[in-house]
């Protein structure tokens, strides 16, 4: 099973490599998913807690599924040209450890919708959260837009700076969060299975990096 989260094979090359059916291999993945996330639940912090006197670095990022629809709405995600949840609102400190992970929604649904969906906003109401420009009226700090058919001030390019400076921070967060290859490559499993795949990567991060 987490030789299937960390590569996210197809389940006939796992077998392959057990030596066993992949029959066995979808039993397995189908009994032993529930349990390890049960098991592992209580090393995921509450956000609340976890986020207490930091500041909150938000981001969105898309998994690639299969094309089709989840309860008749749009996987695909016009801003990633792509079919897809967009998962995972990730919250990470200024350091670039993991905060929080939401629970997916389709991608046809944008960053603000995500956000305001997810359990974050009331996480975080009493932090300094930053975000990039899909947070714009999150009340997170986000860069400036360019005005309409003018170029940015100086100052706003010299604001926008800092801030994606340190908004790098969420990303690699991302990124260590996508070693886990199921995240990183195509999902290929039941559409109303993925959030139990959320929760357990998301508990194995935590329990990895010792909460």
């Amino acid at each position: 099973m987490l030789f299937l989260l960390r590569r996210n094979p197809v389940q006939a090359a796992a077998a392959e490599l057990f030596g066993v059916s992949q029959a066995t291999v979808s039993r397995r993945w189908t009994a032993l998913l529930p349990v390890v996330e049960k098991v592992l639940a209580e090393h995921v912090p509450d956000p609340a807690e976890a986020s207490a006197g930091r500041i909150v670095l938000v981001d969105g990022t898309l998994v690639t599924t299969w094309d089709w629809a989840s309860e008749g709405t749009s996987m695909f995600s016009g801003k990633h040209r792509d079919t897809g949840f967009n998962l995972l609102q990730v919250a990470a400190t200024l350091d670039g450890d993991l905060l929080a992970v939401s629970d997916p929604v389709p991608g046809s649904r944008h960053d603000m919708r995500a956000w305001r969906e997810s359990p974050f906003p009331d996480a975080f109401a009493e932090r300094e959260g930053i975000g990039d420009l899909g947070y714009i009226g999150s009340g997170l700090i986000t860069p400036r837009r360019k005005p309409p058919s003018q170029e940015r001030s100086v100052g706003d390019k010299v604001a926008n700076r800092s801030v994606n400076t340190l908004r790098a921070a969420v990303e690699r967060a991302i990124a260590h969060l996508k070693d886990w290859k199921i995240f990183a490559t195509r999902y290929r499993g039941p559409l109303t299975r993925f959030p139990l795949v959320t929760k357990t990567v998301t508990a194995l991060a935590f329990y990895k990096k010792g909460w």
